[in-house]
């Protein structure tokens, strides 16, 4: 079907969506929204990508705007400072070349130079400062946005995010693992490691920066905030499933919920794309509940204090930025030149690939 995304350009475009990958509720109840720092924002994260040789000046012109990094983020943290959104953009551009640096080190065999990465991360991670500038571009820059993104709240909201991240480079190490030695995850495997992969509560924790409040431990782990906060970062990996899967397949990839279905429940391909699709639908139903859920405890967090009113005001705000991430994330999924495949030249070899940053001559 088509619909209109009131993506990123003064017109709307037509954007083509798959009857297979069309949601329709989306479309109609999650109104699509944008970051009004967003023009800024993306030329903003194109100087930051050439400057830090993320990419080259020559990918960052022809592939840039087109991989739509800056709108999926722009479409989410709805009413961040216009610092916060660009520091989170920058994280978020830097995350894709990342996973791009790690697929190329998985397709060339290359476990000393992704075992040097990982170990360079995980220090930069604790000490950014000491890794500003690092031989390695994708150190360098990911000590850039640490630093940054560091700056906003308290020292233990920065604990709380490095031990979060430490948990996904870890994650990212056993995908190298499971895909170098042809090992698919069984589905529940799967599920536990896409968490990480995905990096679930690296975003939900970047909703507090967002929102200007850095929220108590109680709030955090309250049922109703976490089940919605899940549930928006679980319709996001299972969409991108959904949608990744024809690129993962043609770059033998064994980790994606659809090929675990396949591989270890018998699933025919039909049946495993009906499967993921169901949960995906599955997981916008259950938000529809969640948020109520979580409205109703913000309301009561308002209990006639100062303290108690900012906390419900903080809570909302991060309650429709989990809501915006439904919309942002569907819409990526259509818009950026990240899953047009069949367009590449070698289907396994994404053409917006910087070789310098990918590890490669």
């Amino acid at each position: 079907m088509h619909a209109f995304s009131h993506g990123t350009s003064s017109t709307p475009t037509v954007v083509a969506v798959p009857p297979a990958l069309s949601l329709p509720v989306i479309e109609s109840a999650f109104p699509r929204q944008l970051h009004p720092y967003w023009p800024r924002l993306q030329q903003n994260t194109r100087s930051w990508l050439r400057e830090k040789r993320l990419m080259s000046a020559d990918k960052v012109e022809e592939y840039a705007d087109g991989l739509c990094y800056t709108d999926l983020m722009a479409g989410y943290y709805i009413g961040a400072p216009d610092e916060v959104i660009q520091a989170i953009a920058d994280y978020s551009a830097w995350f894709f070349v990342w996973d791009d640096r790690h697929d190329r080190d998985v397709i060339h065999g290359r476990p000393a130079a992704w075992r040097r990465l990982r170990l360079r991360l995980h220090a930069a991670l604790d000490s950014p400062r000491e890794h500003l500038h690092h031989q390695d571009p994708l150190v360098a820059g990911f000590a850039d946005s640490m630093v940054r993104l560091y700056s906003f709240l308290t020292k233990k909201w920065n604990a709380r995010f490095a031990r979060h991240f430490h948990a996904v480079i870890e994650a990212y190490d056993r995908e190298f693992r499971n895909r170098t030695g042809g090992i698919v995850p069984t589905v529940d495997e799967y599920l536990e490691l896409r968490r990480l992969t995905f990096a679930h509560w690296i975003w939900t924790d970047l909703l507090e920066p967002s929102a200007g409040c850095e929220l108590p431990t109680a709030v955090r782990n309250h049922f109703a905030y976490r089940r919605a906060a899940l549930l928006s970062q679980e319709f996001a990996a299972w969409y991108n499933d959904l949608c990744s899967l024809p690129k993962e397949i043609a770059g033998d990839e064994v980790h994606n919920l659809g090929i675990s279905l396949i591989h270890h429940e018998g699933l025919t391909l039909e049946e495993a794309v009906k499967d993921v699709r169901r949960r995906v639908d599955e997981c916008i139903t259950e938000f529809l509940d969640a948020e109520e859920d979580l409205n109703r405890f913000a309301d009561i967090l308002a209990d006639g204090t100062v303290h108690g009113k900012e906390l419900s005001v903080a809570v909302k705000a991060c309650l429709g930025n989990m809501r915006n991430w439904f919309s942002s994330v569907y819409w990526f999924h259509h818009e950026s030149g990240r899953y047009t495949v069949d367009s590449w030249d070698d289907r396994s070899t994404p053409p917006y690939v910087n070789n310098e940053a990918a590890g490669e001559s």
